[in-house]
């Protein structure tokens, strides 16, 4: 799974639209989705996104109830 599938997976599993997430991460819908298609996401991005969604990131974002997406 790339980042960016696990990216859109979170989002879904965290209820969160992905041009939310963006703005929550200060950037613009129409940037971040440029970065998913082109699958460019640093990983000081993936962790930007773990602290704004509350879940831990270990190349794989954890869930509160254990869950794991690698």
């Amino acid at each position: 799974m790339t980042a960016s599938d696990m990216i859109r997976e979170l989002c879904e599993k965290k209820n969160i639209s992905l041009a939310e997430l963006a703005r929550r991460i200060g950037q613009s819908p129409q940037n971040f989705n440029k970065k998913l298609k082109r699958r460019t996401i640093s990983f000081e991005e993936m962790m930007e996104i773990a602290e704004v969604l509350n879940v831990k990131f270990e190349q794989a974002f954890v869930l509160p109830d254990g869950k794991r997406i690698e």
